[in-house]
């Protein structure tokens, strides 16, 4: 246990993270999270086969912020490898703007940049460098890396990437990021050994979760993405409002006297499916729901899926294989149908039998497009691009890691 890997993702109330072994090729050793932060903490931790390692509960005045939950997680961890100290820390980053296109190593300077960049992201990115500020504090010695969630979907074409805005604007930065690139990286990279005819041919993945969009995929790298210059765009989701006219703000603006501070919250916390339905944002309790208005979200929800399935096979002028992957992908039977059913005029067509299973190939034998169910692991890729980065700095100054 003397070479690890530590992959954070820091959320607003929460801290993700996972422990890999990096000597024994990144195997998953545990993972867990700090929950609660700010108002009641519990930190859990697992063992790959979900053995509980750790479920303890702390009082606020004791842990008040991420600092001192990582200085926890940090006491834990000692004990955990018996006085090991984490070879490295990869982190989980929202937003690197036009500025990073790969994982980079964390320095003072990136920190100042990332810090430029939370208006773009302003529900991710001051916890994610919440999270990076806590380890430099207390570990200051241990490598981080920030691998970002736009990285994938950088050095598309032009026009993919612009808004019809005067052009200085797409100059100055305003333009199509995407996001979630890290789990569409990793499915990419998992298509090559589970599916390698269809890995190198246009492919669209659906990232279908609270969080949710859709990327379509030719060759391995990013064509299109439903999500834009913010994680706002495309899709509905749990609580975020999706594709909307900007229209609709200025009439906020203007007639019911909206400011700044009040759009974000309707546009980050109360849309989406959360809403539409007036019930929450959980899709499953939605489904389960007999509210006309939760009906009518998960309605909303399957209509956008499937019209933006529609918009990214034009884009990749065919389709070959759609991927359905993160929490509503991997679990949901029923919108993997109602998506592969309004689907049908491309070629989809589904086995009803595979698809209630959850199989990893959901598709009929007759259809032209394979469709599959797989899990994506955003943290296994993180910790990846975590040890390839280390190991291209130590190379540059030729040192061996």
């Amino acid at each position: 246990m003397n070479k690890t890997v530590l992959v954070l993702n820091a959320g607003s109330s929460s801290l993700k993270f996972s422990i890999f072994d990096a000597a024994e090729n990144l195997t998953l050793m545990a993972k867990g999270q700090i929950e609660g932060i700010g108002v009641a903490p519990r930190f859990v931790a697992e063992t790959v086969e979900g053995e509980n390692l750790i479920d303890i509960r702390w009082n606020i005045l004791e842990v008040k912020d991420h600092r001192d939950c990582l200085a926890r997680l940090n006491a834990w961890l000692d004990d955990y490898l018996d006085g090991a100290v984490p070879y490295a820390v990869g982190h989980r980053v929202a937003h690197g703007g036009d500025i990073f296109s790969k994982p980079v190593v964390v320095k003072a300077d990136v920190i100042s940049k990332l810090d430029e960049l939370t208006l773009l992201a302003p529900l991710h990115q001051p916890h994610n460098l919440a999270g990076i500020r806590a380890v430099a504090a207390i570990n200051p010695n241990t490598p981080q890396v920030a691998c970002f969630d736009t990285a994938f979907h950088r050095g598309r074409n032009w026009v993919t990437d612009a808004y019809a805005l005067p052009y200085e604007m797409y100059e100055e930065g305003i333009r199509r990021y995407g996001f979630h690139g890290t789990s569409y990286e990793y499915i990419a990279r998992k298509l090559r050994d589970i599916a390698p005819n269809i890995a190198r041919k246009k492919v669209v993945v659906a990232h279908l979760g609270n969080g949710a969009s859709m990327c379509a995929i030719n060759d391995g790298k990013s064509v299109a993405t439903t999500m834009g210059f913010t994680p706002i765009d495309g899709l509905p989701m749990g609580t975020r409002s999706g594709q909307l006219d900007p229209g609709v703000l200025l009439y906020l603006m203007e007639r019911r006297n909206y400011d700044v501070k009040k759009l974000e919250t309707l546009l980050y916390k109360n849309s989406g499916l959360k809403g539409i339905s007036g019930v929450g944002n959980d899709l499953r309790a939605l489904m389960a729901s007999d509210e006309p208005r939760a009906k009518l979200a998960v309605d909303y929800f399957v209509h956008r899926v499937s019209r933006e399935l529609g918009s990214l096979a034009a884009s990749l002028q065919g389709l070959d294989a759609l991927v359905f992957t993160a929490g509503i992908g991997e679990h949901s039977a029923i919108v993997r149908e109602r998506v592969c059913k309004a689907a049908g005029w491309l070629g989809v067509e589904l086995d009803q039998a595979a698809n209630e299973s959850h199989a990893q190939v959901v598709s009929g034998a007759e259809s032209k497009v394979r469709t599959m169910v797989v899990p994506t692991d955003e943290e296994l890729m993180i910790a990846i691009h975590t040890l390839e980065t280390l190991d291209a700095q130590w190379n540059a100054f030729g040192i061996s890691a």
